[in-house]
């Protein structure tokens, strides 16, 4: 196309459809974030009553210690404690909260098959499996509860649960919110969790989260 002397008239790039798509994906993760981080930071209050069983997802004592006081308090009748380290049972699991494991013993589980959080949905679902369990509290960090619930819902589908968010000593610390290690266990986090709704838990790095804090 030319004008009126003849001189050849510059096309009009159009946008192409692969960078709207790319735009239109980074705003979406942004936005999926943001709200991750709300609800890392402050987690919903647990819901109340009795289930037949507790979960705890290692990676603190704090997740341990909970558990444990949940059981104290009559809100099931057996605890599993999924992930934990391949050397430690019972006695040093309580020993590191102060309790006395003889008080726990019959009503405790401990597992150490699990390396990841898929892991631990798939030892969880066995031993509910076995003890004939229809629901289920999930102890975990919040920050870490989306993709426990996520992992934990496929593996038991007819099953029951209920979330259980415990606040991380990390993410409480005065001035958590400037760290940029705070930041990074968060971002990681949400990767993780987006990789997981996809179904490609397989291709996150590796990371045991008995050791996330």
């Amino acid at each position: 196309m030319s004008d009126a002397e003849g001189a050849p008239t510059p096309s009009r790039r159009r946008p192409r459809p692969g960078r709207w798509l790319a735009a239109v994906a980074m705003l979406a993760l942004a936005w999926g974030f943001a709200d991750f981080v709300g609800t890392a930071l402050a987690p919903a209050t647990p819901a109340g009553g009795e289930t037949d069983g507790i979960v705890v997802l290692t990676g603190g004592s704090e997740r341990v210690a909970t558990g444990f006081r949940l059981l104290a308090e009559g809100r099931a009748r057996r605890l599993l404690i999924s992930g934990a380290h391949p050397e430690a049972g019972l006695a040093e699991i309580a020993a590191a909260v102060g309790l006395d494991a003889a008080r726990l013993a019959g009503r405790v589980d401990v597992g150490h098959a699990a390396a990841s959080t898929r892991g631990n949905a798939a030892e969880i679902a066995a031993w509910a499996r076995a003890e004939e369990m229809r629901s289920l509290r999930v102890v975990t960090a919040g920050y870490h509860m989306p993709r426990a619930m996520l992992e934990m819902r496929r593996a038991l589908p007819a099953t029951a649960l209920v979330p259980h968010p415990v606040a991380s000593a990390a993410l409480r610390a005065p001035g958590a919110s400037w760290r940029p290690r705070v930041w990074a266990l968060l971002a990681g986090e949400y990767a993780r969790y987006v990789l997981a709704r996809a179904g490609l838990s397989g291709l996150a790095w590796p990371r045991r989260e008995a050791r996330e804090g």
